[in-house]
């Protein structure tokens, strides 16, 4: 019995009074073409149930569940992506313009609420610690203007000192 299940088996019946091996190569092509359209069907399917992610908002609404949204302010929303993708949220951006700013609106599905501020609270406590840190060229003045100090005090040390004697 558990040879029949992991063996896979297929049933050709051609109807004819004589079989040439052309009508049975003819047979099998058809038969290798529908089973291909098959699998195609099948990934098909799979791709627009498992759709994740950035979406658009209609195939967010085809998934049937009830669409909320935030408005963000940020310009810097691609960066919100890459955590969005970390906690598997299905969303959708829409760029409102208004009075001269931009802003950003998020929709994304009513049952990913917990989600979805879990996501805009790493999202905004990293944009905090990046504005907070230095940049390299502020930090590199900061060096520099230690170190013009440190030798102008070296040179005024020496001066002293040779004064004195």
């Amino acid at each position: 019995m558990q040879e029949e299940v992991t063996e896979k088996t297929i049933a050709l019946c051609i109807k004819g009074g004589k079989i040439t091996a052309q009508i049975l190569k003819a047979a099998l092509l058809k038969l290798l073409s529908k089973m291909e359209k098959k699998k195609q069907q099948a990934k098909g399917e799979k791709s627009q149930c498992e759709k994740s992610g950035k979406q658009s908002i209609k195939s967010l609404q085809k998934s049937g569940a009830q669409i909320t949204n935030i408005v963000v302010t940020d310009n810097n929303i691609k960066s919100f992506d890459r955590v969005a993708r970390k906690y598997g949220i299905d969303y959708s951006l829409k760029k409102v313009e208004q009075d001269g700013k931009t802003e950003y609106m998020v929709f994304f599905k009513a049952k990913d609420v917990d989600v979805m501020t879990a996501a805009f609270k790493e999202y905004t406590s990293e944009t905090l610690k990046k504005q907070k840190r230095e940049s390299v060229r502020q930090k590199l003045e900061k060096v520099k203007a230690e170190l013009s100090n440190h030798r102008q005090l070296k040179k005024e040390k020496k001066r002293e000192q040779e004064t004195i004697r």
